[in-house]
């Protein structure tokens, strides 16, 4: 008899849904499906930093990618043990006094500012701002575990700016909830705010939750920098969970959608990195990178090691918010593979828009053009800058196009480029890119050793991890470290089931499911000796325009 276990990774474009047997750790079935309202582009619009995304794209999906197994898999159904969530985060949504998502409510069902605030959007960096300075001006620094820093992709800063921007939904919102509490809350029907409990993983990171001041800072604080955030604080539960706890078990109406038993326990959830760290057996000493469109990078440490120590510049320090029993660490880059996919769309704009204009070529003609320049645009450029000589270009980049997440949060600094010539081609700028990239998440390396946190070797998953020899390669020159890469497709949704397995009780702790079910390595990128020291010297050069950039920005991020 097979032990089934579920995982659910919600992503920036997909919810990714793997089927697993907790037993031998096989990977029974998977399934992926798109949100279809954010494919679109709806709720969104980039050029203001804005990115919002509707909780239907999540709800429907979820049936969607679990029905679509039963089909293949009946009797699998009834097997399944437990069911666990990861998700994008911060990525908040405001809910009324009976915890419904406003945006669930047809007088709010069309308006952005109901939407869940996806990690991405930016648009509350002077809330983020106002929170960094109150801390800083507090007799107790209520960020001191969350690296010092506010950002502007975390939860209150992105619940004040809403509320500052949207009278409407400043008064129908009794709370705000990070989507990954959400999932576990509606699948358990426990999302009023009176039955409403939550992880460990974004209230700690998230949240400025810490068992120092009985959760979380107290009201006074929070209404210093705008009496909008008034009762706020009073009405989260104090008390939060690990993921390797049961939440509730499903809804009667929940269990129908989604073909289980009624007693099919929920798990507590928690972010996508947290979850593929431990999918990658994430212990003390070994970093994990999640590479896709942003990278985030996890490792812990023993109690002893982090003692009372603050650590500068990163995205939080949380008992038991990666694997209980250890202090979950977190930083990472906020645009990676966005980074690349913001220059591919540059370079491709004319020949897009030429295609569209032109009254020669049928519409699904077009569309077939389109897509196919764009997959082949990375591949292309990669293998051309593959080519160069490591320095050959003169481009020196830096990696903050959408901002910089760590080291030391600050979403208004900019991307900046500096060797352009007259010969430069699109191949020689994207090698720039590639390396700014490396460089940045070099520089997260180098920020937790200063601060006493041991990284002796990288582990890396995620899409870019699979996809790319040039940009892995590029990234173990950089960091003169060897990187493991992870053998499996789905390593966050994995780490939820390895979760899921210890909260049901198939093992009796997360390690010990750890040991079965934790990703194999498939491959091994070695730094080469001679290209390290080169890249060291440029290196230096990108440090350089970092320290530039910070000291000439405007209140935009330009110079």
């Amino acid at each position: 008899m097979s032990s089934y276990v579920l995982g659910l990774d919600y992503g920036t474009d997909s919810v990714r849904a793997l089927l697993v047997d907790a037993l031998t750790g096989k990977e029974v079935a998977s399934q992926v499906v798109y949100y279809p309202r954010w494919k679109k582009g709806l709720f969104c619009n980039p050029a203001k930093d804005q990115f919002r995304q509707h909780p239907l794209d999540y709800l429907e999906s979820l049936e969607q990618a679990v029905q679509g197994w039963w089909k293949q898999l009946p009797q699998a159904a009834s097997q399944v043990k437990v069911i666990s969530f990861d998700t994008t985060g911060s990525t908040p949504i405001a809910v009324d006094a009976e915890g419904v998502a406003l945006s669930l409510k047809p007088e709010f069902a069309e308006n952005p500012n109901a939407m869940f605030v996806l990690w991405k959007d930016h648009t509350s960096v002077k809330e983020a701002q106002e929170i960094t300075a109150a801390a800083n001006q507090s007799s107790e620094n209520y960020l001191k575990y969350e690296g010092g820093i506010y950002s502007s992709e975390w939860y209150w800063a992105k619940a004040l700016h809403v509320m500052r921007e949207d009278n409407s939904v400043a008064k129908a919102t009794h709370l705000w909830v990070e989507h990954c509490d959400w999932m576990s809350a509606v699948l358990t029907g426990t999302t009023h705010p009176s039955k409403l409990r939550m992880g460990r993983c974004a209230t700690g990171h998230k949240l400025m939750w810490h068992k120092t001041w009985d959760g979380y800072p107290p009201n006074a604080f929070f209404v210093s920098i705008d009496p909008l955030l008034n009762g706020l604080r009073d009405r989260l539960p104090a008390d939060t969970f690990t993921s390797d706890q049961v939440c509730g078990y499903l809804t009667a109406e929940w269990a129908k959608k989604l073909g289980l038993p009624e007693s099919t326990p929920v798990s507590f959830s928690a972010f996508d990195c947290h979850m593929g760290a431990v999918a990658a057996n994430v212990k003390p000493g070994v970093l994990t990178k999640i590479m896709g469109t942003s990278t985030c990078d996890i490792t812990v440490a023993s109690y002893a090691d982090v003692g009372n120590k603050s650590i500068r510049g990163i995205c939080g320090q949380v008992d038991g918010s990666v694997t209980p029993g250890l202090v979950g660490l977190e930083a990472g880059q906020s645009a990676f593979g966005d980074l690349y996919a913001w220059f591919r769309n540059l370079i491709n704009w004319p020949l897009a828009n030429l295609l569209n204009d032109s009254s020669l070529i049928d519409d699904a003609t077009k569309q077939k053009l389109a897509e196919e320049i764009e997959n082949k645009t990375l591949i292309a450029l990669s293998e051309a800058a593959s080519q160069l000589q490591i320095g050959e270009a003169g481009i020196t980049a830096l990696d903050w196009v959408n901002g910089r997440r760590t080291p030391d949060a600050d979403q208004t600094v900019a991307m900046a480029i500096t060797g352009l010539k007259m010969g430069s081609q699109a191949p020689q700028i994207f090698r720039g890119l590639v390396e700014a990239t490396a460089y940045g998440a070099r520089a997260i390396i180098e920020r937790f050793k200063e601060e006493g946190v041991a990284v002796n070797s990288v582990v890396a998953i995620g899409g870019i991890s699979k996809k790319s020899d040039f940009v892995m390669q590029t990234c173990a020159d950089v960091w003169n470290c060897p990187i493991e890469v992870l053998e499996s497709e789905q390593s966050c949704a994995s780490g939820a089931a390895i979760f899921a397995a210890g909260a049901c009780g198939v093992y009796p702790n997360v390690e010990a499911a750890q040991k079965v079910m934790a990703s194999s390595v498939c491959k091994i990128y070695q730094p080469n000796a001679k290209a390290a020291a080169a890249y060291e010297k440029l290196y230096q050069q990108y440090r350089m325009l970092g320290e530039f950039v910070n000291a000439n920005k405007s209140s935009h991020g330009a110079l």
